[in-house]
């Protein structure tokens, strides 16, 4: 790694930590030219699938696309932060866990709606009228209808790897 300060291609690691709970690596490291110090954090780069699209291109998954798209459908919702940040963690974790190149924008789309499903209904028809393209009031009644059908128990006894396994077959 080259020195900030001064550019010089050889540094050395005084101190090496955990941090970030554990996801990432602190390292203090010295200049062995100019003898300042400086702080670095590396973390595992994982790579995400490529979405394919429904007009079959294909485009890298984009984090911040996610997390706007359900900030939105949760815009004035109370739902924390913290509690988004996780339900974009569950997300990503399972489409990395599939272990494939590429997945069906079909399958994100459906993973977001359930994991709004969890945080707040309001969210979750909101995003729905828009993922499912609702043309009438029916649309959303039916909707509303099939979601106060289908109450969620607890987020721990609904696992999303079963999700990915039933949106993974081919219809």
């Amino acid at each position: 790694m080259f020195c900030p300060f001064c550019s010089h291609a050889e540094t050395k690691v005084t101190d090496s930590r955990l941090a970030g709970g554990g996801t990432q690596i602190r390292r203090r490291r010295e200049c062995l030219a100019c003898g300042e110090r400086y702080t670095t954090f590396e973390t595992a780069e994982l790579v995400m699938p490529l979405v394919i699209k429904t007009d079959s291109s294909r485009v890298p998954f984009d984090e911040r696309k996610l997390r706007g798209g359900m900030e939105k459908a949760l815009q004035k919702r109370p739902v924390s932060r913290e509690a988004l940040e996780e339900a974009v963690g569950r997300i990503c974790h399972s489409l990395r866990s599939l272990g494939e190149r590429e997945v069906q924008s079909r399958i994100v789309g459906e993973l977001v709606m359930e994991e709004l499903r969890h945080l707040d209904e309001v969210g979750y028809v909101r995003f729905a009228s828009v993922y499912r393209s609702f043309q009438d009031v029916d649309a959303f009644r039916d909707e509303i209808d099939r979601l106060s059908d289908n109450r969620l128990p607890a987020r721990e006894q609904l696992p999303l790897p079963g999700l990915i396994d039933k949106l993974s077959r081919k219809p």
